[in-house]
């Protein structure tokens, strides 16, 4: 399955078992937390507290600004976001931070009245 959103291990299980490839849910989250322990996937949690999962391009480090409604992502600038992290490690004396920035909102298909979805 490759899909250019985030998706949850339930829905690439289902997408697995749906070709005839029938894997473990299990073994679905194990892959998944390898792949984000070797930094080839990025991760949000959903408005649930479901966390999703979406291959890194090229092993780039992105933050995401995610829609609540229809949970299309949308790569944001990360240098401003690391020019951050790199100051707050400075001001306060800490080395080696790993961090987690999620940020969700309406975007603008679904803010828009007449949208019935996205």
């Amino acid at each position: 399955m490759h899909s250019p959103d985030f998706v949850s291990a339930k829905a690439l299980h289902a997408s697995l078992a749906a070709t005839g490839m029938p894997t473990g849910l299990t073994t679905v989250y194990r892959a998944l937390q390898a792949l984000e322990r070797a930094g080839q996937v990025d991760t949000v949690r959903d408005e649930a507290g479901e966390r999703l999962y979406r291959i890194r391009p090229a092993g780039v480090h992105r933050h995401y600004l995610m829609c609540r409604d229809c949970g299309r992502s949308h790569p944001i600038d990360t240098e401003v976001v690391e020019r951050w992290v790199a100051d707050v490690a400075a001001a306060s004396g800490f080395s080696d931070i790993h961090h987690t920035l999620e940020l969700t909102g309406d975007c603008a298909d679904c803010r828009r009245p007449s949208a019935t979805a996205c």
